[in-house]
């Protein structure tokens, strides 16, 4: 008999996509900084494939460029680190796996700063119907706990989201 309670984790990807199927909607990963622990996350729920159509771990700079269609002047000149490639990840995997909702994480876990970002500085962007919104978050700490919390903050802003937005037409 398991006794474990659910984790933080797979509460908020359960409530997404119980809001993600009562509105007949889909979601779909860009990741990098979390380097797939975001789609392990939503598809440990059951069911998940009612919602989740799929992710792509960009974890290579040329890869979002290439396969997400990130703008590569963008990438140039202010690298992966930044709020618009959050914003064109989250679009482009949406486009890309056809999905309603388009989920980003981009980001420096450590242990050291990247492209004259420090350590702790993420952006979760969630593309959808209604636009693309993107955060900061402002983590800290090693390494794996700034990955970890990336993706509860990632799931936060999912099931948020759904759960609030009025279904499309």
């Amino acid at each position: 008999m398991n006794d474990t309670a659910p984790s933080q984790d797979h509460r908020l990807a359960d409530r997404a996509h119980t809001a993600l199927r009562g509105r007949g909607a889909t979601v779909a990963v860009a990741e990098s900084l979390t380097g797939g622990l975001l789609a392990a996350a939503l598809v440990d729920v059951p069911g998940a494939s009612k919602s989740f159509r799929g992710s792509v771990t960009a974890y290579a700079t040329d890869l979002k460029a290439s396969v997400l269609g990130v703008d590569e002047g963008l990438l140039a000149v202010y690298g992966p680190v930044h709020p618009v490639v959050a914003r064109q990840m989250a679009d482009g995997v949406r486009r890309l796996l056809g999905a309603t909702y388009g989920l980003a994480t981009t980001g420096v876990a450590g242990p050291d700063p990247q492209d004259g970002q420090e350590v702790g500085t993420v952006y979760l962007a969630l593309a959808g119907p209604g636009g693309t919104q993107v955060v900061s978050p402002g983590l800290s700490g090693a390494r794996d706990r700034i990955r970890a919390d990336a993706v509860t903050a990632a799931l936060e802003l999912l099931s948020d989201h759904v759960s609030v937005e009025p279904p499309s037409c």
